[in-house]
C-alpha cells in the first residue's frame, strides 16, 4: 500500500490509538478519532496526542494507588 494512501486515526475504549486505512471498515471496538491524512501525518498526530501508551485501565489503577490523576 502506498504511504500516500489516506488513513484515519482510530481509538478504542482503553484510549489506545492506531492508524487504519480510510477505505477499510473500522473494526468493532474502535472508533474514528477525528484525524485523517497520510500514514506519516497520522503517525505524527498519534505521537502528539498519545504520549503515554499504557491502556487507560492501567493508568487509572496506578493513579489510584499513588493518589494522582489518570492522565
Amino acid at each position: 500500500m502506498s504511504t500516500r494512501a489516506p488513513y484515519l486515526v482510530v481509538v478504542n475504549d482503553e484510549e489506545q490509538h492506531a492508524l487504519w486505512p480510510a477505505a477499510a471498515p473500522i473494526p468493532a471496538g474502535w472508533r474514528a478519532e477525528g484525524f485523517a491524512g497520510t500514514e506519516e501525518e497520522c503517525g505524527a498526530h498519534v505521537d502528539r496526542v498519545w504520549p503515554d501508551i499504557r491502556p487507560l485501565s492501567l493508568r487509572s489503577r496506578l493513579a489510584e494507588q499513588t493518589g494522582g490523576g489518570a492522565r
